[in-house]
């Protein structure tokens, strides 16, 4: 017995030993709860029962220069699960079969979202830009199925579609390396929309607002009580560009109706610099990109070209070059304008036969120019020499970008026999005659075409080219004016040299090869070309600026259509086209040719203007 009771008392003082240490934890352990760590499980719990949904705050809109919005926001709802609610997997899975059908998703997805959101204590976002139709459905929905909660919100929109959708860009989800690079003070979280290309991407911290948010308080099945706090958000600043509507639906449209739908359009005003249109065909619409759902839009592949053909394709300029030939011997001193050189259709070079599009005859300085004789610049040239030339070519910056501020803009290639000493290979002559009708090795951009085109028109003054006019704050009303003439040379050409190059170049619009774009009431100056292309069918160029009768001209531009074949046939209308844009004009009626007035016929004419530069 007194073993048993001494076994007992000793059993027992471990027990209450135990109780005491038990007590102490829970007492240490509430004191922990209740004092210690008080404001943070506080916070949980507050957070078990308020629910915050995020409002992504309207992006600035992108407008022109005549006030048309081109980049915009239209209304749009966004579809959220609490995490508060029901949890029970039978009731989780009606849930995601109901809601999947409206949602544009598989049951699967659903399912795997709300789990999420279950799990995470968070509301999850389960569809945005949703279509009318599924708003309805879901809105219903919520009465039945506690969790549920839609928002409104705002969705990039894009009203003219691939409307200078090289520049503009657009918007898209962000990947887990663009999460990383993002300022977080700026408020992006991970299914913020950011801009992906071209000025979305480029004034993305200037288009880009600050979002808000609804604080809503739920009751333990998720039900929405009240919203304790709505924060509004406020938009991004507004972007206004330098490009001419009209121009640039005059550009778009006429690449997409022109031979092949492929090719570039530039224009700049030659005062300033200021790009007034600037298309690459085939474009794409961005609106793809935003996330719509909308049944009634159709579906579109998203294997679009990005590819901006305006500042990254180079081509041999072909006889739009053919104005720095001619540049070079007026300034040199070794061309008589009213000398007349005869075309037989070949020049003989020696070593090589070189041929001409056609049999022009004797032809002087001006004839030369508007019938693009081949013949007239290859003598013409042989006489001025290939250095000459290329020292009227460096003048223009030819090889080298044009400045304008977008992303991956080629410089072309400068042509001409300092290169080739530099690189230790020699200068022929038959290097010369092909320099001298702008094909062989130099290359170009139809943005620096425009750009040569706009420093001819100005007599000298090389512009850096720019297209963003103003941004203005919808916050403060600031505005920052970014639109600033830059001269980035001069072509200090002699004045008679000028004034030879614009009576040619006018005699070539009223005359001869340009005669697509001699418009009533207009001075306009062009010059063709057709660059050969040993890969398939050549290339058509039209180069031109203008002003109104009398007054100084206010438009340069260059049209290129890629395996366009004759410049004045393919690039000629689209030309034309844009400068009845620009200048407001209605296009005249086609006068039918008659033999009486042509004798020729209208399907001849056609041909020889596509074989003519």
């Amino acid at each position: 017995m007194a073993v048993t009771r001494i076994f007992f008392n000793a059993r027992l003082k471990t027990m209450m030993l135990l109780a005491a240490v038990a007590g102490a934890v829970i007492a240490l352990r509430l004191v922990d709860i209740q004092v210690l760590r008080h404001n943070a499980y506080l916070k949980m719990a507050e957070r078990n029962r308020t629910q915050i949904l995020y409002q992504t705050a309207p992006r600035g809109r992108v407008f022109t220069a005549d006030g048309v919005a081109v980049a915009s926001n239209a209304p749009a709802f966004s579809f959220y699960y609490l995490s508060a609610g029901r949890k029970d997997p039978e009731y989780l899975n009606q849930l995601a079969h109901d809601l999947a059908p409206h949602l544009k998703m598989s049951e699967a997805d659903v399912l795997s979202k709300v789990e999420k959101g279950v799990k995470t204590g968070k509301a999850t976002l389960l569809a945005e830009n949703l279509s009318t139709k599924s708003t309805m459905a879901l809105q219903e929905l919520q009465l039945y199925y506690p969790g549920v909660y839609l928002i409104e919100e705002t969705k990039r929109s894009y009203p003219y579609g691939g409307f200078a959708s090289h520049l503009i860009g657009y918007i898209g989800s962000m990947d887990e390396r663009e999460w990383q690079k993002r300022d977080q003070s700026m408020g992006y979280r991970l299914n913020s929309k950011i801009g992906k290309n071209g000025i979305e991407k480029k004034f993305e911290k200037k288009l880009k607002g600050h979002d808000g948010g609804v604080f809503l308080e739920v009751d333990y099945r998720g039900r929405v009580k009240s919203i304790i706090q709505d924060k509004k958000w406020s938009a991004g600043s507004d972007v206004y560009l330098t490009l001419d509507f009209d121009l640039q639906r005059a550009a778009e449209e006429g690449l997409k109706k022109s031979k092949t739908g492929r090719g570039a359009a530039v224009a700049l005003d030659p005062r300033t610099g200021a790009v007034l249109a600037l298309a690459s065909a085939p474009a794409y619409d961005p609106n793809i990109f935003v996330g719509y759902s909308d049944e009634d839009n159709p579906k579109q592949s998203k294997k679009i070209n990005e590819y901006n053909l305006a500042v990254q394709g180079i081509y041999p300029p072909a006889s739009t070059f053919k104005i720095i030939t001619a540049a070079a011997a007026l300034e040199d001193g070794h061309l008589d304008v009213k000398r007349k050189i005869n075309c037989p259709g070949h020049y003989n070079s020696g070593p090589r036969v070189f041929k001409c599009w056609s049999t022009h005859g004797p032809v002087d300085f001006f004839d030369g120019v508007s019938n693009s004789c081949d013949v007239y610049f290859y003598v013409v040239a042989s006489e001025t020499g290939a250095a000459a030339i290329e020292r009227v070519e460096r003048k223009f910056m030819f090889g080298r970008q044009t400045g304008i501020d977008l992303p991956g803009e080629k410089a072309g290639n400068l042509y001409g026999p300092t290169r080739r000493a530099r690189n230790k290979t020699y200068w022929f002559i038959g290097d010369t005659l092909n320099l001298s009708i702008g094909q062989g090795e130099l290359l170009v951009t139809p943005l620096k075409m425009a750009q040569f085109a706009a420093a001819v028109a100005s007599r000298g003054n090389v512009y850096r080219p720019y297209y963003v006019e103003k941004i203005v704050s919808n916050q403060t009303g600031k505005t920052e004016v970014l639109g600033k003439t830059d001269i980035l040379q001069k072509a200090d050409l002699k004045p008679q040299t000028y004034d030879l190059l614009f009576k040619a170049l006018k005699h070539t619009v009223d005359n001869g090869t340009a005669r697509r774009v001699k418009i009533k009431g207009l001075d306009v100056y062009g010059k063709t070309g057709t660059a050969q292309n040993p890969h398939g069918k050549d290339h058509g160029w039209f180069m031109a600026f203008a002003g109104k009768e009398g007054e100084e001209p206010s438009i340069a531009l260059a049209v290129f259509v890629e395996f366009g074949e004759g410049g004045s046939s393919a690039a000629g209308p689209i030309a034309r086209a844009m400068l009845e844009a620009y200048f407001h004009l209605n296009k005249p009626a086609e006068k039918k040719a008659t033999p009486q007035n042509n004798p020729r016929s209208a399907e001849d004419y056609d041909e020889l203007l596509r074989r003519a530069d």
